[in-house]
């Protein structure tokens, strides 16, 4: 309800007139239409008690006097002649009005090429990078990506091509024209209606002479959408209204210009006119609206109608602020996961490592209230946690034996396995990364810049790292769905431009950095003064390497990114996926699914002081993580609140020690003595089918998402028929030989390979059916045990965290 009257304030800029008990609201309370190709979104809402409905598309439009404007479908008014009077909406007997003022038709401002024609190209996608806007441009014509460049795109229009894309003298057999409205063929197809506003704008503007400037024309500061915030019942639909700010202080309405993005479709839909479209499924989205450079973002609540359930009892904040979201978007949560699911879970999340037999036949018969407590705890004590988060954090730190060197990848995941094993504090362990210096091969992450060895490299990847920004769409243009300009780009890059490696006269190679330079903007080529995002100029007075100020902004209380971005990385690893999505792109037009619980998490990562074990045993001990995986009536369809455990899919590292372990056949890795497991191989080009197929990362990049979990027909056919997992279910000394040569009866033999593969006894049904395949006439009992081995293995719930 707080949520809906926040939406209920946000339209609180309508006019309207009550009668018959409901009450129309039309907006906005004035329109001023002054140019021709002008026009005017207009939105129409019902009051009836609450909520507000949507009826912009059910109103009869007129206007007094006649033949001032038209109006289109979905409620866009177009101007027709000059004059003053009203526009009236009509609804079930009630009507609403506004007054109405269309000027310059008969004398019009010149058309401004930046301000005019640029949103024209963009709202078509004539600058997109799938179109003219990719770097080498489509059949010989380029325009800047998202029109970042005016200078350059007006040239490409009217200088270059020998002039033939438009025409003085004949404006409509213009080529942009004649194109763009697929008068001639066009691999584009068509992108402005012959008798649109679009193209009569596009047409005066040529017949003006293609004018680069319309000094009459303020430019465009800010855009801002109304409302910035809806609750939408199911299926019901909103018409979203887009204002552009001028300089000179102008408000001017530029729906049908702008583009509409959701972040969400199969929540809320967005068409390219800003009609909003809710579907059945609950959860929130948010509509992207980007204009001439500048974005705006409008929130939307779809909640399910009518569920009510009791709250569940809370752990800790995240539960609590989990459960308001839900409640507030009727999503009933799942009931708790069982002990064996928790246990398995946790080892996995945790340490990358399956239970053993013995350890989940003594936990699931532990009496104890707070074993699950006990066993977090335990786990995070556990070696092979500093081993599994070591291997993690050096796909993301690019430790690639090619690029960094074999001493160099060696070097940094020995450092990585201290550093977690001794609980270093985040902030901590991040500074030293970003400003380290000395040799490339010793046990530091020195590595690192050898992996990102210009400054522009090492700028993007530190900001999509460690503060979960893509810095990297500004090099070219202005961030097509941020703030962030390439101005901003060169001047967080200078923070870098000290730092370089230096080949050693012993032949080794060194980080060094030395007293760095501000750079040039990527663009106009002018010195920009090294800052950091959203900071002010850096100072620099008694400090050689720039990356000490850089890593003190980063790192302090008061850093807007930081903290977020390490609290959404690491509840993304816990369940499955970010609070924000993707997990290293923060920003105010992808906001958060649960922005309260990210701004507490964040918090609480500060109050434990960078603490990695305290915050995951947070993490851990609320409900929200132990929840089951089983739906109930309500959340069956929610993908974003966390309202049951997903599925996930076990990492390739990790699940080549799970079947190794399962079996008891460990990997024999080349160069590796026996016994090693995948989780403690350093070496990321070590040539390996499973590997390839079940996705590990090879450390190109420093995004999670270079690691693919997607499932395969050819993991699936590996998993039934290759002949390495025979092997390892075969094997001579192999679990299913241990199984068959002990005195175990049937039903004892099946609970001990469920025990071992998924932490659980076989259900009654379970133990039945596998007990059929040691009566069968002719199988022996050793190809008993394998057949039952082989048939767990390849269970969806032996391949996922369940």
């Amino acid at each position: 309800m707080k949520l809906l009257s926040l939406c209920a304030f946000g339209l609180s800029f309508l006019v309207g007139l009550a009668a018959s008990g409901d009450e129309l609201r039309l907006a906005p309370e004035a329109v001023r239409l002054d140019r021709p190709e002008h026009s005017q979104q207009m939105v129409v809402t019902r009051k009836s008690g609450e909520p507000l409905t949507d009826v912009t598309r059910d109103v009869q439009w007129t206007c007094q006097p006649p033949g001032l404007v038209k109006f289109v479908a979905g409620g866009l008014v177009q101007p027709l002649s000059e004059g003053s009077g009203e526009i009236i909406a009509r609804w079930d007997g009630v009507e609403a009005r506004v007054s109405l003022q269309v000027t310059g038709l008969r004398a019009p401002a010149p058309v401004s090429f930046a301000f005019e024609v640029q949103p024209i190209l963009a709202k078509g996608r004539c600058n997109s990078g799938g179109c003219h806007g990719k770097a080498e441009g489509q059949n010989g014509f380029k325009l800047s990506l998202l029109g970042f460049d005016n200078d350059a795109d007006y040239d490409a229009l009217v200088k270059q091509g020998r002039g033939r894309r438009v025409s003085l003298a004949d404006p409509g057999g213009s080529l942009l024209l004649k194109k763009g409205a697929a008068i001639t063929p066009h691999g584009g197809g068509l992108k402005v209606e012959p008798d649109s506003p679009e193209y009569a704008r596009i047409r005066r503007w040529i017949a003006e002479g293609c004018p680069r400037e319309s000094p009459e024309y303020s430019p465009v500061v800010k855009v801002e959408v109304e409302p910035p915030q809806l609750v939408l019942q199911p299926r019901q639909p909103w018409q979203l209204r887009v204002i552009a700010i001028h300089a000179d202080g102008v408000r001017r309405c530029a729906t049908a210009e702008a583009d509409f993005i959701s972040n969400a479709s199969q929540v809320v839909e967005a068409s390219g006119t800003g009609l909003l479209q809710a579907t059945d499924i609950p959860g929130d989205a948010a509509i992207l609206i980007r204009y001439l450079g500048h974005v705006s973002v409008c929130r939307v609540i779809v909640p399910r109608p009518g569920p009510s359930f009791p709250r569940p009892p809370h752990n800790n904040f995240i539960d609590e602020l989990a459960w308001n979201k839900h409640v507030r978007l009727g999503i009933e949560p799942s009931p708790l996961g069982d002990d064996s699911v928790f246990l398995r879970r946790a080892y996995l999340d945790v340490i990358g490592t399956l239970p053993t037999a013995a350890e989940a036949r003594a936990f699931l018969a532990d009496p104890s209230p707070n074993k699950r407590e006990q066993l977090i705890d335990a786990l995070l004590n556990r070696p092979e946690y500093a081993d599994y988060w070591a291997m993690k954090w050096a796909n993301l730190l690019r430790a690639d034996k090619i690029k960094v060197t074999h001493q160099g990848t060696v070097g940094m995941v020995r450092w990585l396995r201290r550093q977690f094993a001794a609980n270093r504090p985040y902030d901590e362990l991040v500074r030293e990364i970003v400003t380290v210096q000395g040799p490339v091969g010793a046990e530091t992450p020195a590595a690192f810049f050898k992996a990102v060895d210009q400054p522009e490299l090492a700028s993007r990847s530190v900001s999509q790292l460690f503060l979960g920004v893509r810095i990297e769409c500004a090099q070219c243009h202005h961030h097509p769905s941020e703030r962030w300009s390439q101005d901003d780009y060169a001047a967080w890059a200078g923070f870098f431009s000290g730092v370089s490696i230096k080949r050693l006269p012993d032949g080794t190679e060194s980080v060094v950095a030395r007293r760095g330079t501000d750079l040039q903007h990527p663009r106009t080529k002018e010195v920009v003064p090294a800052r950091a995002l959203g900071a002010p100029t850096a100072d620099f007075t008694k400090i050689i390497d720039r990356r000490q100020v850089m890593a003190d902004w980063m790192t302090s209380p008061d850093n807007p990114f930081f903290a977020r971005a390490a609290a959404n990385r690491l509840w993304a690893h816990y369940f499955g996926r970010g609070l924000v999505e993707p997990i290293d792109d923060l920003r105010a037009t992808n906001p958060a699914t649960n922005e309260p619980l990210l701004d507490a998490l964040a918090q609480h990562l500060r109050e434990v002081r960078y603490d990695l074990k305290a915050f995951t045993r947070t993490l851990l001990r609320s409900r929200l993580y132990q929840l089951s995986s089983a739906t109930t009536a309500s959340n069956q369809d929610d993908r974003q609140h966390f309202s049951r455990a997903m599925p996930r899919a076990i990492p390739a590292e990790v699940l080549l020690d799970a079947i190794c372990q399962t079996t008891g056949a460990p990997e024999k890795f080349a160069g590796w003595p026996l016994g090693v497991r995948a989780i403690q191989v350093w070496d990321n080009r070590m040539p390996s089918y499973f590997f390839r197929i079940f996705g590990r990362p090879v450390r190109a990049t420093v995004c999670e998402c270079e690691r693919s979990n997607e499932p395969s027909i050819a993991q699936a056919l590996h998993l039934l028929n290759s002949p390495e997992i025979n092997a390892k279910i075969g094997q001579r000394d192999g679990m299913a030989q241990r199984l068959a040569a002990s005195a175990l009866d049937p039903s004892a033999l099946i609970d001990e390979v469920f025990l071992t593969a998924l932490s659980r006894y076989a259900t009654a049904d379970e133990r039945n059916t596998l007990k059929l395949v040691f009566e069968t006439a002719g199988s022996s009992r050793e190809q008993a045990v394998e057949d039952v081995l082989w048939a767990v293995l390849n269970m969806k719930e032996f391949l996922y965290i369940q």
